[in-house]
């Protein structure tokens, strides 16, 4: 494929995503569509369970972790530059808008029990959020 080719193809799909819906973490039409909190449940039994998961659309990935409050900062340093949002609480959420799949749900679920086995916590499980779909709304 050619030079012209190859960005007729780059702009086609630039044009292509914004079509795509914005999608952002605090939007209020959003739905809890699966969610994951047995730590021996496979990240794809999960969402195979999960007849209101759209594969073919971005969700927001929620883990439900517990930071100790004096390290709730360190998390932030270490998360935000890939996107993750944390909000503090009793129990931490940790945000960010992705597609779904198993491999980067079981993926993203270990980092974050890591992470928060390193800063003296605890990870609970993860759900996934997306908006209702029209027909429902």
């Amino acid at each position: 494929m050619g030079l012209l080719g190859r960005l007729r193809d780059m702009l086609s799909k630039l044009l292509d995503r914004q079509d795509e819906p914005v999608l952002s973490i605090d939007d209020p039409g959003l739905v809890v569509v699966v969610e994951a909190f047995d730590i021996a449940e496979a990240d794809s039994a999960a969402l195979a369970r999960s007849p209101q998961w759209r594969a073919d659309e971005p969700a927001v990935l929620r883990h439900h972790v517990r930071i100790p409050a004096d390290q709730v900062e360190r998390a932030r340093e270490l998360l935000t530059p890939d996107g993750w949002v944390v909000v503090a609480g009793d129990i931490s959420h940790i945000s960010r808008v992705q597609k779904l799949d198993a491999l980067h749900c079981a993926q993203e679920r270990s980092r974050m029990a890591s992470l928060a086995q390193r800063l003296g916590g605890e990870a609970l499980g993860w759900d996934a959020l997306q908006p209702r779909p029209a027909a429902a709304r």
